[in-house]
C-alpha cells in the first residue's frame, strides 16, 4: 500500500471511528453526517404532506438526490476503509462479512436499492421504507444505545437459557393442551400445531384474533393461566437481566473513565526535567518509583498498577532486576513511559543511515528510554520492542528462535530492514547487561560469533566496513574512558550467537552495544554517556548529515509531560 493510500485510510479510519470527540475537522465530518440523516429523514416525513409535495416537490426531490449520492460515497468508503476498523475485514471476504453486520448491512439497505430502481422495477413505497432504515445509522453515535447494546451482549448468554426455557416449557404445554381439548373441541384444536399457535400467540396478545379459541376443560384453563404468568416472565424476567446488565454496565464505564484519568495523572508526573550538570538539555525522567506517584498524584497503589496494565505507553518495571544478584538488590517497582505507534512497541523514521533498535523493551522498558534518546540526539530512526503477546511464554527480538513465530516479530524484522534498505546503513541493536562490579569493562561492542575475537577475520562477523568501524571503536573507546572513566571492549564478554538478530537483517553491518545497567539506569552522568555515544555515532557513521539538537529537548516549551509531546 502507498503511503499517501496509507494515510488517506488512516484519517478515514478516525473519521469513521463514530466518535464525536476526536479532532476538530473529524468531528464536523461526523456532525455533517448526523445532520444530513436528520436532514433525510425529514424530507420523507414532509414528502407525507400533499400540500407540501406539491408546493416543495423539486426541492424535496434535490434534497433526496443530494443525501443520496453523499450517503453513497460514504458508505462505499466505508466498505473500502473497513479493513482498518478490524483485521477481520480485510479482503473480499472480510468486506463481505462487514456488509452482513449490523451497521453495514442497515448501511447497504438505505443506500444501494436506490440504484436498483434503476435497473429493475422496485416499488417506490419499498424504496421509501428503506431510506427510513437509514435513521437508525444514528444509533452509531448514541452513547446510551451502545450502553444498551453492551449491556445485552453481556447478558446475551443468559438471556438465551431463558428463552429455550421458555420455548420448551410452552411447547410442552401446548401439546398437553391439545390432548386435553382435541376430545371437547376437536374442529379448533385439530392437532398439535393449531394449539402451539394458540399458546404462541397469547404471549404477544394475539393482535390477529387467529388464535380466539378459549380452552373448554379444567385442565386447558389451568395450562392457559400457567401460559398467563409465562408471558409476564418472558418479559420480566428479560428486563430483569437487562436491567441489571444496564447498572453493570454504566459502573464498569465509569471505572474505565476513572482508570483514563489515572493514566493521565501518571503522565502527567513525567515532568520533563532539565539535566544541568551534564548537557543542560532537558528530557522525560526515565522512571517515576510507585510511591512517588502515590505521593505527588494521590493515586492508590493498586489504581496505579491497573491504570499502567490497561495503558499501552505505560510499564511496570522492578529495579532490582538491573543490579547484579552479588550486591543483593532490594525490589523497587517503578513506572516507566514509552510511546507506542506499531503492534509491538515503536518506529520512527528519520530518514537516517543509522537505525537503533531496542530488542527488549518489554523486559526491559528503560533500555527503550536510553535507546530512543541515543536515537533522537543522534537523529537516528529508532525500532523498539515494548509489546509481548504472551507475557508467560516471551519471545526474544535479540535471539530469535523463530522469524515466524508471531506477526509483531515479522513486522518489527520488516520495518528494520526497510529502514535500513540504505546505502551505507548500519543498525545498533541495543540491550543491556548487569555484570559484577569487579568486571573492568562496562560498555561492549558485539559483533564476532566467537566471545574473546577482537579481529575481524571471522567469517561470520556482521561487520562488512571494517575500516569505519574500525575507526569508531577506537574513538569510542578512547573518548568514553577520558569523559566518563568506563573501558570499553570487543566480544570480551558476549558474542554474537547463531540466531542473533543480526542474521535476520539484510544490513550488511551490525553490532550489539551492550552496556552496563548501572552505567546510564542509575549514574548521575547517564544523561551525557547517551549524548557522547549519538555524538560518537554521527561523527563515524553519518558524518556528511549536518545534525542539530532536538529543538524541544534544548528549548522545552512550558507543561510538557510524558512521551507523547516528546516524539519528534
Amino acid at each position: 500500500m502507498k503511503d499517501s493510500t496509507k494515510r488517506f485510510k488512516e484519517e478515514l479510519n478516525c473519521v469513521f471511528d463514530d466518535n464525536l470527540h476526536t479532532k476538530q475537522w473529524h468531528n464536523v465530518v461526523d456532525w455533517l453526517i448526523i445532520s444530513l440523516i436528520m436532514l433525510s429523514t425529514i424530507e420523507i416525513f414532509l414528502s407525507t404532506f400533499d400540500v407540501v409535495s406539491d408546493r416543495y416537490g423539486r426541492l424535496l426531490n434535490w434534497i433526496d438526490l443530494f443525501t443520496q449520492v453523499f450517503f453513497t460515497i460514504e458508505v462505499t468508503l466505508r466498505i473500502w476503509n473497513a479493513d482498518m476498523l478490524d483485521p477481520k475485514y480485510k479482503g473480499f471476504k472480510g468486506r463481505l462479512r462487514y456488509c452482513c453486520s449490523f451497521y453495514g448491512l442497515i448501511d447497504i439497505l438505505a443506500t444501494y436499492p436506490f440504484y436498483l430502481s434503476y435497473f429493475v422495477r422496485v416499488p417506490f413505497t419499498l424504496l421509501k421504507t428503506l431510506r427510513v432504515v437509514r435513521l437508525l445509522r444514528v444509533f452509531r453515535y448514541m452513547h446510551s444505545f451502545q450502553l444498551l447494546s453492551k449491556a445485552i451482549n453481556s447478558k446475551k448468554s443468559e438471556l438465551l437459557v431463558s428463552l429455550n426455557f421458555l420455548v420448551v416449557v410452552t411447547v410442552m404445554m401446548s401439546f398437553v393442551l391439545f390432548f386435553v381439548e382435541h376430545e371437547v373441541q376437536p374442529e379448533v384444536y385439530e392437532n398439535g400445531w393449531s394449539s402451539v399457535v394458540w399458546a404462541f400467540a397469547q404471549y404477544i396478545g394475539d393482535p390477529g384474533g387467529f388464535a380466539d379459541m378459549p380452552p373448554m376443560t379444567l385442565c386447558g384453563k389451568i395450562i392457559a393461566c400457567l401460559v398467563g404468568i409465562m408471558g409476564i416472565a418472558i418479559v420480566a424476567v428479560p428486563a430483569g437481566l437487562v436491567g441489571s446488565a444496564f447498572t453493570d454496565v454504566m459502573d464498569e464505564e465509569k471505572h474505565e473513565e476513572e482508570v483514563r484519568e489515572n493514566i493521565e495523572r501518571i503522565e502527567h508526573a513525567f515532568r520533563w526535567e532539565k539535566d544541568q550538570q551534564h548537557t543542560g538539555l532537558s528530557w522525560v525522567p526515565a522512571y517515576k518509583p510507585i510511591d512517588t506517584i502515590m505521593t505527588k498524584q494521590f493515586i492508590p497503589s493498586d489504581a496505579v498498577v491497573e491504570a499502567v496494565a490497561n495503558s499501552d505507553d505505560l510499564h511496570l518495571y522492578n529495579l532490582a532486576k538491573a543490579v547484579n544478584a552479588a550486591d543483593s538488590p532490594m525490589d523497587r517497582v517503578v513506572v516507566v513511559n514509552t510511546y507506542r505507534n506499531r503492534p509491538y512497541g515503536c518506529c520512527i523514521d528519520r530518514g537516517s543511515k543509522v537505525t537503533i533498535v531496542s530488542t527488549s523493551g518489554h523486559d526491559e522498558p528503560i533500555t527503550t528510554w536510553v535507546a530512543y534518546h541515543v536515537a533522537k540526539l543522534g537523529g537516528f530512526n529508532f525500532v523498539s520492542k515494548d509489546v509481548e503477546l504472551s507475557p508467560d511464554d516471551p519471545v526474544s527480538y535479540y535471539n530469535i528462535s523463530d522469524p515466524e513465530a508471531e506477526e509483531n516479530l515479522k513486522l518489527y524484522l520488516a520495518d528494520i530492514n526497510a529502514l535500513s534498505a540504505r546505502e551505507g546503513a548500519w543498525v545498533v541493536p541495543m540491550c543491556f547487561c548487569i555484570g559484577p562490579k569487579s568486571r573492568l569493562h562496562q560498555i561492549h561492542l558485539v559483533y564476532s560469533p566467537e566471545k574473546g575475537d577482537e579481529g575481524y577475520s571471522h567469517p561470520k562477523k556482521t561487520i562488512q566496513d571494517v575500516d569505519k568501524f574500525d575507526g569508531f571503536v577506537k574513538d569510542f573507546t578512547a573518548t568514553i574512558e577520558e569523559q566518563f572513566g568506563h573501558k570499553t571492549d570487543c566480544n570480551k564478554y558476549y558474542r554474537i550467537v547463531p540466531n542473533n538478530i543480526a542474521y535476520h537483517l539484510s544490513c550488511p553491518n551490525v553490532f550489539a552495544l551492550r552496556i552496563e545497567s548501572r552505567v546510564v539506569y542509575f549514574a548521575a552522568n547517564r544523561f551525557g554517556v547517551i549524548k557522547a555515544i549519538a555524538d560518537l555515532l554521527n561523527k563515524h557513521f553519518e558524518p556528511d548529515v549536518v545534525k542539530s539538537l532536538p529543538q524541544d529537548m534544548a528549548n522545552p516549551p512550558k507543561k510538557r509531560f510524558g512521551m507523547r509531546d516528546y516524539i519528534g
